[in-house]
């Protein structure tokens, strides 16, 4: 069986190399870059499966590598593990690409459960029997993560995509936000809210011109994605 591959951007050595030997005892092929513009360099060359990038890094940062890979792959997954902690950081790394957003010192447990999450939802994708949507001008791919119709096409992440689909098999009904939360990430804590409403937020920007669509906001509740 094909092993999984990650392409791993970290410059710290000695956390690098226990990351990378852990990930490798679990039976992932692991590519280790010491800096972001080397990391970018293998991505081009090479096909990968998820991305975990440190932020920090020299020549590029991971902020600049995720942008860089965004625009010539919208559906890897991209986790980031940062010693940054605002929140800021965190609202930053989601509306620029990344799936997912681990502070450290992290938990190589949940590092490893986040990456067996996104392989399960990638597989899940692959084998779901309905995989086009229509919503107003648009066709939504739910396999290649994709809205477009005639005359364009716009990349949505792993993320977002299984954000639109859930509103989509659920229009017109009142989802409740800890539901949306434990759908999408398996929990329901405070930083997973705001990633939620990040995500949430984009897609507003991308429906924004179709006439009878919206995502309403229930305060105290969840929301509710309206579409006649």
């Amino acid at each position: 069986m094909k092993k999984i591959r990650i392409l791993y951007a970290e410059d710290d050595e000695t956390l690098s190399f226990l990351t990378k030997d852990i990930l490798e005892q679990n039976n992932y092929e692991v590519v280790h870059c010491c800096e972001g513009k080397s990391a970018f360099e293998t991505f081009k060359k090479e096909d990968f499966d998820i991305c975990i990038f440190d932020i920090m890094m020299p020549k590029m940062d991971g902020f600049e590598l995720a942008t860089e890979i965004r625009k010539l792959d919208n559906y890897v997954p991209i986790i980031f593990l940062s010693a940054r902690t605002l929140k800021e950081d965190r609202i930053k790394g989601l509306r620029l690409g990344a799936d997912d957003y681990l502070v450290k010192p992290f938990s190589i447990e949940e590092l490893l459960l986040k990456i067996e999450i996104f392989l399960k939802r990638v597989q899940k994708n692959i084998t779901l029997e309905k995989s086009l949507y229509e919503i107003g001008k648009y066709q939504f791919d739910t396999k290649n993560f994709i809205l477009f119709n005639d005359h364009e096409k716009i990349g949505l992440t792993q993320r977002e995509s299984e954000l639109l689909k859930l509103f989509l098999d659920n229009k017109n009904k009142v989802l409740k936000r800890e539901q949306i939360l434990m759908s999408l990430w398996g929990t329901d804590d405070y930083f997973m809210g705001r990633s939620l409403d990040v995500f949430i937020s984009r897609l507003r920007k991308i429906l924004i011109s179709e006439s009878g669509i919206a995502i309403e906001n229930l305060h105290g509740i969840g929301f509710r994605f309206s579409m006649v």
